[in-house]
């Protein structure tokens, strides 16, 4: 969100309505608010079926989208894996509805305690216009420290300027640009890093204010609930993006903002090591998934490389290693360990070696499902094909290995990605057809970020809701890779403040 400085504050009857809002909440219990059940009508079988009383529909639009999914479905059905594309639709279609209801029931969010998060790290709301104070003072210090008193650090171009001027030479005002200068500074290091502290402490504090500060409050936050904006599949690899409101990312600074209302919890699930677990299952490399099972895969690595004297003895040894094959690491550590993770697990690595090695031709991948990478556009093509000088040719090696480490993950988190909305899914049907009588729990998933799900309930519901989150990620597996040997584990926290699951 780009700088915006906050508006002056509500007035006092504003203010305090909402207070009355969350008192009548609590006096309550913390009811979700009622909503009227879905209309259903028994005379239309599917979701795309007109229902039988209804018109044919007409009209050329009507005409041209009934055109559409026909060869839709005829490419489908064409297809030498037309079961998998079948169930990617079938995912895409229940994550879009699963974004939708994420949204319509918000997650829970305590205006109040995030206006004391925020002034307690930036001083007071400012009026419009001004910086926090805490910011300002820090601001001017920062101009001081680095011999520019007119310095607006707000400006990376000006803040850039004045670093380069006080002899930090970095070609970025980026924290690891810094933290390596200062790293480099062999007897003088801890004397650059306190010359670089003020300014790593304002660039965070300003991330905070133009982020999640209070004009973020005013604009997204509607009766102490988050309205998550999703895109589903708006990354390329079908991983979801946002439309806006930093859905993808609560930052820590604020995640005790993230309160249940009494006799509720918010039930946190982060699965583990997920997409190395599905390279394992996509490879069919049986020795990866073993060392995965049950519990950490690269404990499990490094006690392999114990047993058979490689390199990968330790937890951080391996997972440099692994986390390097899936994306493309091509120096430091990551090299070095390769010989030895391709030794153990061959057929892992040989199919990310495999995607990369298409990537670098221009050729496209696929996920598990089917969802196929882009193709390179034909400037691309056309730099790769050039060679005529050293300094081209060393260009053509750059975009190629550059596309190579794109597909190289492209399979691995896009079907990271298919098996997360396999996941949701499965809680999803799990929840609605739960509960003493099979009528359906009132938990609702309420967040999402990559291989993370929140949902927010009643407390006696918490039990039966861990049980559900848990076997679902199994299920998922099971759906997309049958009886491959790979376990999907989670962490699962019933908590009253999302910064307890952390």
């Amino acid at each position: 969100m780009p700088a915006d400085p906050a508006r002056g504050r509500e007035p006092a009857g504003l203010r305090r309505g909402v207070r009355a809002g969350r008192r009548d909440r609590a006096r309550r219990g913390g009811a979700p608010r009622s909503r009227a059940p879905p209309r259903a009508d028994p005379g239309q079988a599917s979701l795309f079926a007109a229902p039988a009383a209804a018109p044919a529909p007409a009209g050329p639009d009507v005409a041209a989208l009934v055109r559409e999914l026909e060869a839709q479905l005829r490419a489908v059905a064409g297809s030498p894996r037309s079961h998998r594309l079948n169930l990617l639709l079938a995912a895409e279609s229940q994550g879009g509805l699963i974004a939708a209801e994420m949204h319509h029931e918000g997650l829970p969010w305590n205006r109040g305690i995030h206006e004391q998060l925020l002034e307690q790290m930036l001083g007071p709301r400012p009026e419009e216009g001004r910086r926090p104070a805490r910011m300002q003072s820090l601001a001017e210090h920062v101009g001081r420290v680095l011999g520019s008193e007119r310095l607006n650090p707000d400006s990376p171009q000006d803040l850039l300027r004045a670093l380069n001027s006080a002899g930090v030479r970095v070609g970025t005002t980026r924290k690891w640009d810094l933290m390596a200068w200062a790293a480099q500074g062999g007897a003088q290091t801890e004397e650059r890093r306190e010359l670089i502290r003020p300014v790593l402490e304002y660039k965070q504090l300003y991330r905070l204010w133009t982020a999640n500060g209070w004009h973020w409050l005013d604009e997204w936050i509607r009766e102490d609930r988050f309205h998550a904006a999703y895109v589903v599949g708006g990354v390329v690899t079908g991983r979801w993006a946002a439309h806006g409101g930093g859905a993808m990312q609560i930052p820590k600074t604020v995640r005790d903002a993230v309160r249940a209302e009494p006799g509720h919890v918010l039930t946190v699930a982060d699965a583990s090591q997920v997409e190395p677990r599905i390279l394992a299952a996509m490879s069919g490399d049986r020795a990866l998934a073993v060392a995965g099972r049950g519990h950490d895969l690269y404990l499990g690595i490094a006690e392999i490389g114990q047993r058979t004297g490689s390199a990968l003895k330790d937890r951080q040894a391996a997972k440099i290693a692994l986390l390097g094959a899936m994306y493309g690491a091509t120096s430091g550590d990551a090299a070095a360990m390769m010989p030895h993770l391709r030794r153990l697990f061959p057929t892992a690595i040989e199919l990310v070696e495999r995607a990369a090695a298409a990537g670098e031709r221009g050729g496209q991948v696929s996920t598990w499902l089917g969802r196929t990478s882009p193709v390179p556009d034909e400037a691309w093509f056309a730099s790769v094909r050039d060679v005529g000088t050293a300094q081209a040719e060393s260009r053509s090696r750059t975009l190629s290995r550059s596309h190579g480490r794109f597909t190289r993950n492209f399979v691995v988190q896009g079907t990271a990605a298919e098996w997360a909305l396999c996941w949701m899914g499965e809680i999803r049907r799990r929840l609605r057809s739960g509960g003493a009588d099979g009528a359906g729990m009132r938990t609702r998933m309420v967040f999402f970020v990559h291989d993370e799900v929140v949902l927010y309930g009643p407390e006696e519901e918490a039990e039966a809701v861990h049980g559900i989150v848990a076997d679902a990620a199994e299920a998922a597996g099971r759906l997309l890779f049958g009886d491959a040997p790979v376990d999907f584990p989670l962490t699962v926290a019933a908590v009253g403040s999302y910064a307890e699951a952390k």
